[in-house]
């Protein structure tokens, strides 16, 4: 598949914590031509060495946005689709209906998105299947699964 032919979707990362796990979520981005957005408050420095390294040489092939609220984010894509990674949800990302576009929401490896955000009146909470008992995915392999499964629903 050519990335010229892919849709275009957009990732959001919100306070992510560990400079690797974004390091490579940008190498991802910059391979599906997915935007990064980065909101509130990071765990880390963008010009950590760990965030560098991950990210290898892809840092200038990624269109990485620095948002400081994602209220605001959600504000300045009224029409857009925004879905919101969770472990507390019970609904499937394999039911979910994924549209160019779309905005993937991925909260902070250490407790992920706040509920006040997860339950909102009308938010999409969605979910990755797992084996009861375990904690979570890593953040970049989260990312690249749903991504991936976005791109393939809109060809």
């Amino acid at each position: 598949m050519d990335i010229m032919n892919i849709k275009k979707f957009n990732i959001v990362l919100y306070e992510p914590e560990i400079p690797q796990n974004t390091g490579n979520i940008a190498r991802l981005c910059a391979c599906t031509g997915a935007d990064l957005y980065l909101v509130g408050k990071l765990g880390f420095s963008l010009s950590d060495k760990y965030t560098k390294r991950a990210g290898l040489d892809y840092w200038d092939s990624v269109n990485i946005k620095r948002v400081d609220k994602l209220e605001d984010l959600i504000l300045e894509n009224p029409n857009s689709n925004f879905y919101y990674l969770t472990t507390k949800s019970k609904k499937s990302y394999f039911d979910t209906k994924f549209s160019e576009g779309d905005f993937l929401v991925f909260g902070p490896e250490s407790r992920g998105i706040p509920e006040e955000i997860l339950f909102a009146e009308g938010a999409n909470s969605i979910t990755i299947p797992m084996k009861a008992g375990q904690r979570s995915l890593n953040l970049s392999n989260s990312v690249a699964i749903v991504l991936y499964e976005a791109m393939r629903q809109v060809g």
